[in-house]
């Protein structure tokens, strides 16, 4: 069977899959669908939050209440579908793999294109990701057991609640990794050096503490065995918005589906505090 990172290759070629705005081209072109853990390596990839304006300032609130799950990259101007910050050719309404359309706080559809359901009112957010860290993580030897079997990374709703603002509040949805001891606290150390793709870990241990009944079943994302020899590590995860929308309950709001990011031309490195 072709795992994804051969499907990877085939999709956006060996020298393509690293170039950001040949991978945008190939998802606008619709040639991939899936999960962007592993692709663009060494690229900041972005969380999306798109919501009509009425609703932008008690989102950035939020999100400024809630540095750790809710870190922004950037934010548009009202109706724009550019982000010059992050890439001189992003069009928003088509460069994820996949999206999540929103009424009520219901999930109404999973697309790979907004241009049909885009308004002039909408102010895009685009918060930090954990893929940027796990670069970091991988370059001092940490292995990371989704990304080697081309899953998508575990995440989970927990019972950490998050600091409200407006309509939006709501727990905080959670990304595990799992490693040995040791790993772990060097995984402490590295991903301190990133507040702006989540920071270090928020749980370390017993997922039952922060409200996981079972580990073997995330609430999004792919399960990842736990070994023997390793403890599960948590840290805040860029779904947790789409938690906050359950919460608020807007009347219209786009997200991005679990896993399909926005591929920013930022190398991961800038976003190191030190």
């Amino acid at each position: 069977m072709e795992t994804v990172q051969e499907k990877a290759l085939a999709a956006f070629g060996a020298k393509g899959i690293d170039n950001p705005a040949h991978v945008r081209g190939v998802i606008r072109r619709g040639g991939w669908a899936t999960h962007t853990s592993g692709v663009a390596e060494g690229r900041v990839q972005g969380n999306l939050v798109i919501l009509p304006e009425a609703l932008a300032n008690d989102f950035l609130r939020y999100c400024q209440r809630n540095p750790k799950p809710c870190p922004v990259l950037a934010v548009s101007e009202v109706g724009q579908t550019a982000l010059p910050s992050l890439g001189a050719d992003i069009d928003i309404r088509t460069d994820l793999p996949m999206y999540r359309i929103w009424q009520h706080g219901e999930l109404m559809h999973e697309v790979a294109d907004v241009s049909s359901v885009w308004r002039a009112d909408l102010v895009t957010f685009v918060l930090g990701c954990s893929f940027s860290f796990e670069s970091a993580l991988q370059e001092v030897g940490i292995r990371l057991r989704h990304i080697e079997q081309g899953k998508n990374v575990a995440m989970y709703r927990t019972n950490i609640p998050t600091a409200p603002a407006g309509p939006f509040g709501g727990a905080m949805v959670v990304s595990m990794r799992p490693m040995r001891a040791a790993d772990a606290i060097r995984a402490v150390q590295v991903t301190s050096r990133f507040p702006d793709v989540h920071g270090a870990p928020v749980h370390i241990g017993d997922p039952a503490l922060i409200g996981i009944s079972d580990i073997n079943a995330p609430d999004y994302g792919d399960p990842v065995e736990v070994m023997p020899d390793e403890i599960p590590v948590f840290w805040a995860c860029g779904v947790t918005p789409q938690s906050a929308i359950l919460h608020a309950q807007p009347a219209f709001c786009i997200t991005h589906a679990p896993g399909c990011m926005l591929v920013t031309d930022l190398f991961n490195h800038q976003l190191a505090s030190f």
